[in-house]
């Protein structure tokens, strides 16, 4: 049996950088000679991409909070069994952009389904499988909205029904951030979104390859 592959995560609000953060690790980590997959939530896998455009239809206004987090809690077991669990067997450093941290900020607090709630229902999903680092790239809301808007501007960055809502619903997303933060300050590691891109990279690859090491 060879050694487990690591399962490092990134998380955060709209407009903080996960995306451009984990292709470019992805780069560095590849080019250092470790064997990395990089992968996405909701998403990831065919049949989580098809849930995925059901929570995002900007159509689906309707959808009821609960429903929501079923759906997330639906996709995230099938990517984990299909793409994350074997890719860990085989000794590969799985790199996801968001995972469990997502629901348990956006639908537990934002939503206010409650964060043990929602807990409940991922316990079943995940079956015991956390991350075992988790980037957590903080932003105050409003600028990462901005960004949002920018980037849909420039490069035609679709605007998802999350992206609708008020800046309020925002800023409890990020509350519950803070409050998993605090919750499990071993695993969950906070960057400054802000600083320039250079800047956060260099911070996330030295938390990383510290938890390597060690």
């Amino acid at each position: 049996m060879g050694k487990r592959g690591t399962f490092i995560t990134l998380e955060g609000g709209e407009g903080a950088g996960k995306s451009t953060l984990i292709a470019a690790l992805a780069h560095k980590m590849t080019a250092d000679g470790l064997e990395v997959l990089v992968t996405r939530e909701p998403g990831g896998i065919s049949i989580a991409e098809q849930i995925r455009g059901i929570i995002l239809d900007r159509s689906n206004t309707m959808m009821d909070s609960r429903t929501e987090a079923l759906l997330y809690a639906a996709a995230r077991r099938q990517h984990l069994a299909e793409k994350v669990l074997p890719a860990l067997e085989a000794g590969v450093t799985v790199l996801c952009d968001r995972f469990v941290d997502s629901s348990l900020a956006y639908q537990g607090h934002a939503r206010g389904l409650g964060i043990d709630k929602v807990r409940a229902i991922n316990e079943f999903a995940i079956d015991k499988t956390m991350p075992d680092l988790t980037l957590y790239l903080d932003i105050a809301p409003e600028e990462g909205l901005k960004r949002v808007r920018a980037a849909g501007e420039e490069h035609g960055r679709e605007v998802n029904r999350l992206d609708l809502e008020a800046l309020a619903f925002h800023e409890r997303v990020r509350e519950g951030f803070l409050k998993l933060m605090e919750q499990e300050p071993g695993r969950i590691k906070a960057i400054q979104a802000d600083q320039d891109q250079e800047a956060v990279l260099a911070e996330a690859a030295a938390i990383i390859y510290r938890y390597l090491e060690e």
